[in-house]
Order: structure tokens, then C-alpha cells, then sequence
């Protein structure tokens, strides 16, 4: 390996690093609340078996002198081990005026411990070391279980990150040398052989494979690749080797900008998370006043010290609101992730949730609905001097110069139909009417009703619904007319069956005239549709619905259909692979597969749902246990210690965190 390539490769190795650098945070985290939890757990046990009411709980004695003072050592050294991530939380709380969960846990384990540190040195009361150490115990124990959580739902993005390679085969003029991957550039051929992963975005120039790109589309069936067929970095080659002239290296591939985009998506606050934010603020208050109410009240009902500051400290402990901050955030990390890994791309998450309330798709016919690839489906001749063959090769002669989706379906029928080409001089494209030019001493023109009407050229009646006409003219005279369509796709079917399953209704939006919309329509069972509209008309198409009462979804290419995207309530770009720069649609399908309308739907429900399921627990849970802890029904007997009411807090965490995790099932 030379110079440059140690480099390189070094440059390489120091993006990984920054990549990983959020996930290793999270890891050290989880490290040392684990450490913390392990060390405070083995001191507890024997401030367990010292501790008087554990004694008299158990029917044992333990008498040691000096006892109390073991205690006190044992409860310092997990107070001030096992609590300094509390106190560091604090600190950075009150820098910031936001009083958070991190200030509850310190003023409770700080005034259960002063207290009891009093009792000791001979304040009058009863110490509870117990219940302080143990209350720590649960606390280390729930953050750990909790940064394991967030550890699960970012791994998605450094699994993304590790798909690449660290070298790739550039492509010499006598020889092929192996560079970092940081050394290749656009322009540069690179070569992949057999089972080796693919390690830039590209065009395939030579080769041919078949590539397996589950990480993007999630589709295990590998997918065939030959020249002209564009890769993506990541994605792995099959049994064939595959020349690939490089057209985005770095932070402009496809893989860079789903990691980006996802990181995005997931460091975005939702309005439901904002929500969750200022309910877990507002329940620090209520916590904090409550607590300080507790113990006057207490206090004015003659009890004693030591019983009012026991209450005061489990409503505070009871009061964190650390399952209320992680059920918004943990759910919308996990989303993400999970979306990404099967080529759903999220950038409004508030749109994303909002899915949920959709009452109706609109779709982009072409490329959407339909393959976006047109066939000829026959060719008549208008003059008998024309054959077909001669219609063929006169049309495809002009169209080779064409880049329209026409022209290729022209292009393909002739070649089929070993038509001759003849060379074509002073091509013109006319702008939405067709081409002309010159073949020999004759003037050829291949085009629509458009340019017929406009010359007022009457050509005869074709019988044939649902297509497009293009018809070819010799010196101004029809000769000849071809007739094409777009089929519809298998997986349109399927798309709309499921949504009209889910209760949605359907419709479809086109620039096509109406009998192809119709018989689209009528094939695939919309609710209706929008024909002969032009791109910036469809804007206008997605107004009147929502002025309608309707929650509308667009679902188009996400180019074309921009505008409407933008004012759709979501819009979502169906893309092509690489195709993920719809900067107006707030969520991107990348396998260009309409289904993935209907798994957008479902996710969206799926994970509000998940929301609100952790909503309702973690604010249900403090409803019902602040009262219990403040003693409301200490006649009845029940009575919540703080060691109990630190158990059911992490309880609530664990449940809010596993809760999260099961997204991945649904």
C-alpha cells in the first residue's frame, strides 16, 4: 500500500470515527450506568441486612455496634457514586432553567439523605438508608435498561455506515489498482468484482450481475444489472463482475444522504414530542409543589418530622418525569430507523404521524401507477404506398435523436421489427406537439393531435380507446399512425386494494387525455380521477379536496409533482433508487413501488400509536401514583415508600422503553 493510500485510508477510518462518535456516547453511557448500578447494587446488600426495618420485615437480628454508623458510610458512598450522573444532571438543568427529571431524583435522594445523615448524629427521627440506596439502585438500573433502548434504535444508521468498503478497484489505463475509497472521483471507473460489495453510486458501462440491494429497498430478490443500469454504494454484486463509471462519491452518494437525512429526521422534534417536552416540564412543577405541599400538610397534622419528609421525598421520586421524556423520542428513533432500513425515508416526522389521519391518496399516473414505459401497440398506415415497416423506420428515424419516452417504445419497435434506419438531417424538437426533420428530400414529422390541430390536418377516426395517437406525416401528408400505451403496474393493484382496506379512498391525477385516464381508472378501481391536468394545475387539484374536508396524501415523483407534494397534507415521493432529492415531499419512498403508500399509512399509525400508548402510561402512572405517594390513603393503610415508589417509577421507564422496541414487530 503506498503513501496516498494509507492516507486515504486513514481519512476514511476518521469519518467512521465521527460517524460512530454519537452511537459510542450513547455506549459509554450505558457503560457506566451499568458500572455504577453493579457497584451500588453489591454496597446495598449489606445496607439491607443492618437496616432495622428490613430486620423486622425478615424476623431477624443483627445486632452490631456502631451499626448505624456502617450505614451512614456504606449510604455516603452510594450516594455519592451512584448519584453523581443525578447531580451532574441537575447542575445542567438549573444552568438552563429547565428543571427536569434530573432535579427531582437529586432533591429527593439530597433531602432523604441530609435527613437520615442528621438522624445519625443525633437529630431526633428515623433514618431510611435503605430506602435512599435502594432508590439509587432503581434509578442507575432504569437509565441503564433505557440507554440500551436508545442503542438498539440507532444501530440501524451505523449498520448503514458499515456497508461500505474500505478500498475499491479504480480502473487504470493498462492496469487495475486498488485505492481507498476516499481517492475515487466522479468520472472514475471503478471495477466490482463477484460478491464483493458495490463501493460508490454509479452506471454500469460494462458486465453484467445481478446485485442484491435489500438494505435499500428491503427486497431480498437481488435485482439485474446491466450497462446502462445505475448502482448504489452498499448494495452487494452477484456472480458477474461489473464496470461502474462513478457519478457520487461521498457525502453526495445515496447512502451518505439516507444516513444525513435519517439523522435529521430523528434529531427533529415532532409537535407530539414538543407536547411530551412541555408535559414532562410542567410535571417537574407539579412534582416540586406537591412535594413542598406534602410536607406542610404533614406537618400541620402533627406528624412527625420524619414521616412528612418521607412523603415529601416519594411524590418527588414518584413525580420524575423520565418515562414521560423517553416515550415521544425513543418511539420516533426507532420509526426512523426502521423506516430507513426498508426504503422509507422521513423528513417531516410531524407529517409522517399525521398519516394516520389520511382519508385520501391522490396519485401520478406515470411512473407511479403505470411503469412509466411505453409499448406500441400497433401500427397502421394511412397511405397505401406506406407499409408498416416504412412507418417504423421513418418514425424511428427522426426519434432516435429524442430522449421522450415515446421515442424509446418507437425505437424498440422498430428494432424488434428489423426496421432500416435511415440517417435524418435538421432535427427539431417542437416543445409538446413532436419532431421533425428531413430524411432524404422529404420532410418528416412525427406527432400528437397537438400539432394536427394547429396545421388543421384531418386525419382519419382511429378506433382505439385508451391510447396514445402519434401519427407520421411525409411533406405535411399523414402517412401512417401509431398507437401506444403505458401499462399499468401489478403492484398499483395491490397498492389501492390495501388502502381502500384501510378505509382510504383513491383517486388519480394526469396529464393525459380522458380516455386513457378512465381506462386506468376503471382497471385499478379508484374513486375517481383528474385528467388532461397540467403540473402546475395539480396544486389546484390537491386545494379543492382539502377544501372538501379531505386529509390528502400526493404521491407522485416528486419532481414534476413538486408543487402539489408542497401542498399536499403529505406528500410522499414514490423515487427510483437514487432518486431521493424531493425537497418538497415529507416522506420518500426509494423502490419507486406504490405499495409503499399503504406501508406508510401503517407505520404512521403504528407509531403514533405507539405514542400515545407511552402518553398514556407515563402520565396515567404519575395520576394514580403521586396521590398514593403523598399519602392520600394512609388511613386505608396504603402507603407507598420511597424505595416502592422508585421501583414502579423505573418500572414505568422499562415499560415505556420495551413498549418502543415492539415497533419492530409491527
Amino acid at each position: 500500500m503506498d503513501h496516498s493510500q494509507h492516507i486515504g485510508k486513514a481519512q476514511h477510518e476518521q469519518k467512521q470515527t465521527m460517524q460512530h462518535s454519537h452511537r459510542n456516547h450513547h455506549a459509554m453511557m450505558a457503560q457506566d450506568f451499568k458500572r455504577r448500578f453493579i457497584v451500588s447494587a453489591i454496597i446495598t446488600i449489606p445496607v439491607l441486612v443492618l437496616s432495622p426495618l428490613i430486620q423486622e420485615f425478615l424476623g431477624y437480628s443483627l445486632l452490631i455496634p456502631g451499626s448505624e454508623y456502617i450505614l451512614w458510610v456504606l449510604s455516603t458512598a452510594i450516594f455519592f457514586y451512584g448519584g453523581k450522573p443525578f447531580f451532574n444532571g441537575f447542575f445542567s438543568e438549573t444552568r438552563t432553567r429547565k428543571p427536569g427529571m434530573m432535579t427531582l431524583v437529586t432533591l429527593a435522594t439530597g433531602t432523604a439523605y441530609v435527613y437520615s445523615s442528621a438522624v445519625v448524629f443525633g437529630f431526633p427521627g428515623k433514618f431510611f438508608f435503605w430506602e435512599l440506596v435502594t432508590l439509587i439502585d432503581v434509578m442507575l438500573l432504569g437509565h441503564w435498561l433505557e440507554m440500551k433502548s436508545v442503542l438498539g434504535a440507532t444501530g440501524a444508521l451505523e449498520k448503514l455506515a458499515q456497508l461500505l468498503p474500505n478500498t475499491a478497484h479504480m480502473v487504470m489505463p493498462n492496469m487495475v489498482h486498488d485505492v481507498a475509497l476516499t481517492a475515487i472521483k466522479k468520472g472514475d471507473t471503478v471495477l466490482v468484482k463477484p460478491g464483493e460489495k458495490i463501493p460508490t453510486d454509479g452506471i454500469v458501462i460494462n458486465g453484467s450481475s445481478f446485485v442484491n440491494e435489500a438494505f435499500l429497498t428491503g427486497e431480498s430478490v437481488p435485482v439485474k444489472k446491466s450497462v446502462g443500469g445505475s448502482v448504489v454504494a452498499g448494495s452487494i454484486n452477484g456472480d458477474g463482475a461489473l464496470y461502474i463509471k462513478v457519478n457520487a462519491t461521498g457525502e453526495d452518494s445515496y447512502l451518505s444522504r439516507v444516513i444525513n437525512l435519517v439523522k435529521e429526521a430523528q434529531e427533529a422534534k415532532s409537535k407530539t414530542q414538543m407536547l411530551a417536552d412541555r408535559a414532562a416540564m410542567y410535571l417537574t412543577g407539579i412534582g416540586v409543589s406537591v412535594s413542598v405541599i406534602t410536607l406542610v400538610v404533614w406537618l400541620a397534622l402533627q406528624q412527625d418530622l420524619a414521616f412528612a419528609v418521607e412523603r415529601m421525598v416519594t411524590v418527588m421520586v414518584i413525580t420524575c418525569p423520565h418515562a414521560l421524556g423517553l416515550a415521544i423520542p425513543l418511539v420516533g428513533s426507532m420509526s426512523t430507523s426502521l423506516a430507513a432500513s426498508n426504503a422509507l425515508l422521513i423528513r417531516n416526522k410531524t407529517a409522517f404521524e399525521n398519516s394516520r389521519k389520511i382519508t385520501i391518496v391522490v396519485f401520478d399516473k406515470t411512473g407511479t401507477l403505470t411503469e412509466g414505459k411505453f409499448s406500441v401497440n400497433s401500427v397502421k398506415p394511412l397511405d397505401k404506398k406506406y407499409t408498416v415497416k416504412k412507418i417504423l423506420s421513418l418514425a424511428a428515424s427522426l426519434e432516435k435523436q429524442s430522449e421522450h419516452p415515446i421515442a424509446n417504445a418507437i425505437l424498440e419497435r422498430a428494432k424488434n421489427s428489423k426496421a432500416k434506419l435511415s440517417p435524418a438531417a435538421g432535427f427539431q424538437n417542437m416543445k409538446g406537439q413532436g419532431v421533425s426533420g428531413k430524411i432524404g428530400k422529404d420532410k418528416v414529422l412525427v406527432v400528437g393531435k397537438n400539432y394536427l390541430g394547429s396545421q388543421k390536418i384531418i386525419v382519419p377516426e382511429v378506433q382505439e380507446k385508451a391510447a396514445t395517437l402519434v401519427y407520421v406525416l411525409v411533406n405535411e401528408k399523414p402517412v401512417g399512425v401509431l398507437t401506444l400505451s403505458d401499462k399499468i403496474r401489478p403492484e398499483a393493484r395491490d397498492a389501492v386494494r390495501q388502502l381502500k382496506s384501510a378505509g382510504i379512498k383513491t383517486m388519480m391525477i394526469t396529464g393525459d387525455n380522458e380516455k386513457i385516464a378512465k381506462k386506468v381508472a376503471n382497471e385499478l378501481k379508484l374513486d375517481g380521477y383528474f385528467a388532461q391536468v397540467l403540473p402546475h394545475e395539480k396544486q389546484e387539484k390537491i386545494k379543492e379536496l382539502q377544501a372538501n374536508g379531505e386529509f390528502v396524501a400526493m404521491a407522485g415523483d416528486g419532481v414534476n409533482d413538486a408543487p402539489a407534494l408542497a401542498q399536499a397534507d403529505v406528500g410522499i415521493a414514490i423515487g427510483s433508487g437514487t432518486d431521493i432529492a424531493a425537497e418538497t415531499a415529507d416522506i420518500i419512498l426509494v423502490d419507486d413501488n406504490p405499495k409503499g403508500v399503504y406501508s406508510t399509512v401503517r407505520f404512521g399509525r403504528a407509531t403514533y400509536g405507539k405514542m400515545v400508548q407511552n402518553l398514556l402510561w407515563a402520565t396515567g402512572y404519575n395520576v394514580v401514583a403521586i396521590p398514593l405517594a403523598a399519602g392520600v390513603l394512609f388511613q386505608q393503610g396504603i402507603l407507598l415508600s420511597p424505595a416502592l415508589g422508585a421501583a414502579f417509577m423505573s418500572l414505568s421507564t422499562v415499560i415505556v422503553a420495551l413498549n418502543a422496541r415492539l415497533l419492530k414487530f409491527k
